[in-house]
């Protein structure tokens, strides 16, 4: 029997791969992975950069690094199936004494990122020229380490001189865009603000003109391994819909969270959004990828869009 490595981080709907209550197609066992962005993690960090040299079978893993490994035919396959979602809205940090209110404020600002390629930020870059009316390449762009594809973008991207969060404290850069602010950011200081002063009530706005909860994260897999077991692909798609099933079951009880009133929560986001934030398939899914391509293309990740299709395994295209 074929045991398979799966490198997924520590969320609510990741939880019954961990427990083992999804069961994989007859044939197989699964071994799930706690592998992260940010310590501690009991099986580590990296998991992009790990993945892309192989070293597990099964990985959630950054829409936009896959764009461009898709576009230069690096060997991975993957499912639309997508673990982690985020509006740009809420994840865009400034420092209160930069002066800047709007937007618009950031630009000739330095504004730190992760790297250029994370997917958060091109979603945050694409939406400050599309959303805002904020070019990206008029904002000097600071990041904290190299890129998991190198790219050449044609322009200068500085590396940051010690701890990103350290640098929006003290005013060496104005504003920070991160998928995982570092802990400090989210002390309530009251050095730092997020840009948006009602970024609950910003994201729902994007979220109603848009219609979906923008994608950071698909689940990928190497190729050969869906060669070898070409029903692979649409089982994991199985497994994710079975996990996101018994996720919503543990809210049913309103005590399963920290959260005081995590059930009233669920209740009022599936009320003010939508039932199902989280589809899987192509079709409920495509406008938003088609989105997204053009911000990759518009940013230089890469230099034509890459058909939708592409992307994906042949056997899950009806979906």
């Amino acid at each position: 029997m074929d045991e398979l490595t799966i490198a997924l981080e520590l969320y609510d709907r990741h939880l019954p791969f961990f427990l083992g209550t999804v069961k994989p197609p007859d044939g197989m066992t699964l071994r799930a992975l706690e592998v992260g962005m940010v310590p501690p993690r009991r099986h580590g960090i990296s998991r992009h950069a790990r993945f892309l040299k192989g070293e597990f079978d099964i990985a959630e893993h950054s829409l936009a690094s896959y764009i461009i490994g898709v576009e230069r035919g690096l060997p991975f396959g993957a499912v639309p199936v997508f673990p982690r979602r985020l509006f740009s809205q809420n994840h865009i940090f400034v420092n209160t004494n930069a002066g800047i209110r709007n937007p618009s404020d950031l630009i000739g600002r330095r504004v730190g990122v992760g790297a250029f390629q994370i997917t958060m930020a091109v979603l945050a870059k694409g939406d400050l020229k599309t959303e805002y009316g904020v070019p990206w390449d008029q904002i000097h762009w600071v990041t904290t380490r190299a890129e998991e594809i190198p790219v050449d973008y044609g322009m200068h991207l500085e590396r940051a001189k010690g701890p990103i969060d350290e640098l929006l404290f003290n005013g060496q850069i104005d504003a920070l865009i991160y998928p995982h602010p570092p802990p400090r950011v989210l002390e309530r200081d009251p050095r730092v603000r997020r840009l948006f002063a009602d970024a609950r009530g910003e994201s729902t706005r994007y979220y109603r003109r848009h219609g979906w909860y923008p994608i950071m994260h698909l689940l990928a897999f190497k190729r050969e391994l869906a060669e070898r077991k070409p029903d692979l692909p649409r089982a994991l798609i199985g497994m994710w819909e079975e996990a996101k099933r018994q996720t919503r079951e543990y809210y049913d009880d309103p005590g399963y969270a920290l959260l005081a009133f995590s059930r009233t929560e669920y209740e009022a986001q599936r009320d003010t959004l939508a039932p199902e934030l989280w589809p899987s398939g192509i079709k409920a899914n495509r406008a938003n990828l088609e989105h997204f391509m053009a911000y990759c293309v518009d940013q230089r990740l890469i230099k034509a869009p890459v058909p939708i299709e592409r992307l994906f395994h042949e056997s899950v295209l009806d979906t």
